[in-house]
């Protein structure tokens, strides 16, 4: 292919990568997310189940909720029903993403007492592998953060919210049996 001296080297090489059916991009892990990996004593379709209908999300998520799961359905977790419209939880969040069985993903607020960035919107992603009949993983991944202290806070929080409480239930509800909401045991410290 001949070029003419005025094309500049820099879109050359573009194109020649989009031509390969590649892009450019900076490959470093400077992202700021949150990813966790976990395996659990359930087949794909009982861990799926837990995430998308709102009977499964009773047994180890949230209290209450409400899901309407289509592609930009509402995915709203209420971990305090009973509260004002706005200090419930995670509301007006919307399914972004469906392959099912296989991958769901759905945006995510930021905490109430982070008023300047709770309308901010986070996109967690699951994929859901079976490692055989009765065993499955579950990958986590939460992007979509801004920059500053109240992201900060946002994030160390969230670390430690799905860490520590919502994915520990989540093995609990396979293990023991769905969460006692009046006496939930994993995450009340």
């Amino acid at each position: 292919m001949i070029f003419r001296k005025s094309v500049n080297a820099k879109w050359i090489i573009l194109f020649v990568i989009l031509l390969s059916g590649g892009y450019a991009m900076n490959a470093k892990e400077n992202i700021r997310k949150i990813y966790f990996e976990i395996d659990l004593k359930a087949s794909v379709n009982d861990v799926w189940e837990a995430w998308t209908t709102e009977a499964g999300v009773k047994t180890f998520f949230a209290p209450d909720c409400n899901i309407d799961f289509r592609i930009d359905g509402m995915y709203e977790i209420f971990f305090f029903p009973d509260a004002p419209a706005g200090q419930r939880g995670a509301e007006g969040m919307r399914i972004m993403a469906i392959e099912p069985g296989k991958m769901f993903s759905f945006t995510w607020n930021q905490t109430p007492d982070l008023p300047k960035i709770r309308p901010q919107r986070t996109l967690v992603t699951l994929k859901f592998e079976a490692l055989d009949e009765e065993t499955s993983r579950l990958i986590f991944l939460q992007t979509g953060w801004g920059d500053g202290p109240d992201w900060d806070k946002a994030h160390a929080y969230f670390i430690k919210a799905w860490g520590d409480v919502v994915l520990p239930r989540l093995q609990q509800r396979f293990l023991q049996g769905p969460v006692d909401w009046k006496n939930p045991s994993v995450g009340s410290k």
